[in-house]
């Protein structure tokens, strides 16, 4: 079973990576800035506090484990929309420190950059509201940024179209930089079984080095 470090354990798609990973038996430290706001009990479940603005601190929690998954996003309000690129410096600096040592990062990342059926990206849809695109560019922002770093073993995961709570069956479908679309165009996939996702690229990787994108 993995060691993981989790950034992000209280938000909607970090919630459920932790219930993922707990669920198949691997252990998770979760760490918070307030580690009174996790109120998961779980035996293989340790909360500590950590700042994944902090390369200091991504080091001091990342440290020991097998792999580092930040569920940050910018799904919370706009203060978190700023946070999404610096976090990805944090995670990649933070994990220098550990040289050698350190674990491999996975990261969720954003649809708005992936291409669609007519070769455009996401985020050249009208009617986008200014919130939503904030967080598209600033998740494309962080990939580019990841795709410059060739000492960290990253990988990002970009969601469908639509992320929403759902149902887990367990089952999607991949691609590297094109949006997945269903037989009717559309794009979607439950927030369980993008966890689903991450947790099977933990287990069996194969995406070392890229951004994939999953969908039904």
């Amino acid at each position: 079973m993995a060691k993981i470090a989790l950034f992000g354990a209280t938000g909607t798609i970090g919630s459920r990576i932790l219930r993922e990973a707990l669920d198949r038996g691997h252990h998770v430290t979760a760490a918070q800035r307030d580690p009174l706001k996790l109120t998961v009990q779980h035996p293989n479940l340790m909360v500590v506090s950590g700042d994944v603005l902090d390369a200091a601190s991504v080091a001091a929690v990342a440290k020991g484990h097998d792999v580092l998954v930040s569920a940050v996003g910018g799904g919370d309000g706009p203060g978190h929309v700023a946070t999404i690129a610096p976090a990805a410096k944090s995670l990649v600096h933070g994990l220098h420190r550990l040289g050698g040592d350190a674990p491999r990062l996975i990261a969720v990342g954003g649809a708005g950059s992936l291409r669609t059926p007519d070769g455009k990206q996401v985020w050249d849809a009208e009617g986008i509201p200014d919130f939503l695109l904030q967080i598209m560019h600033a998740h494309g922002d962080a990939l580019d940024f990841y795709r410059t770093v060739t000492d960290v073993r990253w990988t990002n995961i970009s969601p469908a179209g639509l992320i929403e709570p759902g149902e887990r069956t367990g089952s999607y479908r991949t691609a590297l930089d094109d949006l997945v679309v269903d037989a009717e165009g559309k794009s979607r996939i439950s927030a369980e079984d993008y966890a689903v996702a991450v947790i099977d690229e933990i287990e069996t990787p194969k995406h070392v080095g890229e951004r994939f994108t999953v969908g039904y």
